[in-house]
């Protein structure tokens, strides 16, 4: 990682340093830390989701009855057994090492969030802090724009306080979280975040993070920038709900001040940079024995990536 002007490694899950002692070079009270961990959780999509199929349920009931099961089409089992094991096979899954546990999401989120997770709950992060939403022509429109390939960036509107319908501050007010590639972020970014101070983005610091990141990427790593914005309350206001144009976004995406003419502009430049994130993407285990044996008969193999 890095943020507050250096680099950190964070190889180690909390969860392991709770379990073994690993040593970790984070600290869960550094102010910069934890919002790096805010725009994580903030930022992205992922969640952890396990449903036990039928043929685990049955799995676990052989078990249990200590049978030796071949063919599960031919095994059933009753309502009462479905929900002891789903309740158990629930139970073991919430138990399991947070690297074993099931995820929805891309591989790159997945991997925050289970960094995450140990330190700040996701579900309950991003139930305190909702995406905004409103309603337009009687249909609920949440406030953000999906990661694709094309813009290689995602954005979340969050609510930083929902017991505050009209705040008069920032912190109570709505924010822009955004996430992606750091050569379509950097460029965004005004300011960046150091020891809880925005400062302006000026030479030297963009020369920190470009040497950061082109740190990462020559370990091959995948490279993700995090950055922010805090919306004034008077103009992007929670009641009457501010129509956040996230449909029509395209249209008006390089008007980087504010024109009151454009209906639901928000800003998407002069963010703040929190941090920028890097992840170890290993092959798949089998991938190179694979690539090898293509090799043997001949077959000449291409990489295709999704940039």
């Amino acid at each position: 990682m890095f943020f507050n002007g250096n680099i950190i490694d964070a190889s180690v899950n909390y969860s392991d340093h709770l379990k073994t002692g690993a040593r970790i070079e984070y600290n869960l009270q550094d102010p910069a830390f934890k919002a790096v961990i805010q725009a994580i959780a903030l930022g992205s999509k992922a969640t952890f989701s396990y449903q036990p199929t039928l043929d685990e349920m049955k799995a676990y009931i052989a078990l249990q009855q200590g049978k030796k099961i071949t063919n599960y089409d031919t095994m059933t089992i009753t309502e009462a057994q479905k929900e002891e094991a789903t309740e158990a096979l629930l139970r073991a899954e919430r138990e399991s090492p947070i690297a074993e546990r099931a995820t929805v999401g891309d591989a790159s989120e997945s991997g925050l969030i289970k960094f995450c997770n140990p330190i700040w709950d996701i579900e309950e992060a991003r139930a305190n802090y909702p995406t905004f939403a409103y309603e337009q022509e009687g249909k609920i429109v949440e406030s953000l724009i999906p990661f694709s390939s094309e813009i290689k960036f995602n954005l979340f509107v969050r609510d930083m306080n929902v017991d505050e319908p009209n705040p008069t501050n920032l912190d109570d007010g709505l924010w822009v979280f955004m996430k992606g590639a750091p050569e379509r972020i950097l460029n965004r970014c005004s300011k960046i975040l150091i020891n809880g101070e925005e400062r302006d983005f000026d030479e030297y610091y963009r020369k920190e993070v470009n040497s950061a990141n082109d740190s990462f990427g020559k370990m091959g790593e995948r490279v993700l920038a995090f950055a922010r914005f805090r919306l004034d309350p008077k103009i992007f206001s929670k009641n009457p709900a501010y129509e956040f144009d996230v449909a029509n976004w395209k249209k008006w995406m390089d008007v980087r001040e504010r024109d009151p003419s454009i209906h639901g502009w928000f800003p998407m430049y002069n963010l703040t940079l929190v941090g920028v994130v890097s992840l170890n993407d290993p092959p798949r285990v089998g991938v190179a024995n694979a690539v090898q044996k293509c090799r043997t008969a001949g077959i000449k193999v291409i990489m295709v990536t999704g940039d």
